[in-house]
This record gives structure tokens, C-alpha cells and sequence, in this order.
């Protein structure tokens, strides 16, 4: 289990987590920038082949379902806490961060219930979009100001501005998700429901039935 490849991947990208935080705490910019972006990098690299590898190499497991939206979601969390940490996301854009990461939670959530009920809730297209502009976005705001300005824009400006974006679509993939997560939790609930007892017939008038036949 743990040697197949793609699970290798999956939880290589776990352990870049603490290795980016503590480089990006501790180190001295503009190196720590860097080697923080570095390990956001390959993270993100091992997300896109471990997925790939998975079906091409017919190495799909219960294990890599089970791990792979968890690094996901920890590779996420850690660095928007991390940034906001070093005072890279502040003031206002904290609102964009907060929102991924309840979405975050509440997508986790409706799986877990909708795996219970062997209810699968499909990615897409626009989540994707979504994940890519997220994931472009964090690595914009880890390298900050130690990157290179691109026009009228700074690094750090193209990563808050693209974290508004992607918090953007996240309202949107979030609500679809809910609603999706609703109806199913509807429906469980109504199966569930014990059908309508049958009324009981009066013992008053069974009563007067038999006197009268009587």
C-alpha cells in the first residue's frame, strides 16, 4: 500500500507542508521565500502525478481516495495560515483566505456523509479552475516580495488578486456542492422516514357493529 507510487507522491506532499512553513518562518527573505515556493512547488507537481500515475499504472487504492483530498486540503490550510502568519495576506485580503478555507471544510464534510450513503459528488470543470487559480495565487503570494514585478503590478499584487479570484469561484463551486449535499441529505432523510401507520379502526364504533348484529 504505502509502496506504490502514487501513494509515495501523495504523502511526499504531506511532508513538504512542514518543510515549507518552517522555511518561510525561519529563514531570512528572500531565501526563505524561495525554498517555501520551492516545496509549494513540487507539492503541487506530486498532487497533478499522483492522480495520473494512479490510472496509468492501474495503482488505484482505497488508501490514495482516502489520503489524497486530505493532503490536499492540509497543503491549502497550511499555507494560507502560514501567510497570514508573515503578514503576507492582511487587512481585507484575510476575507478571501477565510472563505477557501471554509469551503474547504464544508466540501469535506458533504463527502464524508455522502460516502457514507455511496453517493460520489463529481468535480467540476469550474471547481478545477477554481483549484488552478488558487494553486497559481498561493505561489504568487509565498515568493511576495522577493519576486519580480510584472508591468504596474509587484508578485505580491498578482497573488491577492488572484486570491480574490479564486474566492470568487470558491462561493460558487461551494453553493453547488451544498446544494447537491442538501438534496441527498433530503432524500436520505425521507427513506428513512417511517411510512404512515394506518388508522386504527374505532372501537366505539366496532362496539355498536356488534351490538347491532346482535
Amino acid at each position: 500500500m504505502l509502496t506504490k507510487i502514487p501513494n509515495m507522491l501523495t504523502i511526499g506532499r504531506i511532508v513538504a507542508i512542514p518543510l515549507l512553513v518552517v522555511s518561510l518562518i525561519f529563514l531570512d527573505a528572500p531565501l526563505a521565500n524561495w525554498i517555501a515556493f520551492t516545496f509549494y512547488t513540487l507539492a503541487c507537481v506530486t498532487d497533478f502525478f499522483d492522480g495520473y500515475l494512479a490510472r496509468a499504472l492501474s495503482q488505484q487504492s482505497a488508501f490514495g481516495r482516502f489520503l489524497d483530498p486530505i493532503a490536499d486540503k492540509l497543503l491549502v490550510a497550511s499555507v494560507l495560515l502560514v501567510l497570514v502568519g508573515v503578514d503576507r495576506i492582511n487587512g481585507v485580503t484575510v476575507l478571501p483566505a477565510a472563505v477557501i478555507l471554509c469551503r474547504e471544510i464544508l466540501v469535506s464534510g458533504l463527502r464524508e456523509f455522502l460516502a457514507e450513503v455511496r453517493v460520489s459528488m463529481p468535480v467540476t470543470a469550474l471547481a478545477k479552475w477554481k483549484t488552478t487559480i488558487q494553486m497559481l495565487a498561493l505561489g504568487f503570494l509565498l515568493v511576495g516580495p522577493a519576486g519580480p514585478d510584472f508591468g504596474p503590478l509587484t508578485t505580491t499584487e498578482i497573488g491577492v488578486i488572484g486570491l480574490w479570484g479564486a474566492a470568487l469561484l470558491t462561493l460558487v463551486t461551494g453553493a453547488d456542492y451544498l446544494i447537491v449535499g442538501i438534496r441527498q441529505i433530503a432524500a436520505v432523510d425521507n427513506k428513512s422516514e417511517p411510512p404512515a401507520e394506518q388508522k386504527k379502526p374505532d372501537a366505539k364504533s366496532d362496539t355498536g357493529k356488534m351490538s347491532a348484529t346482535g
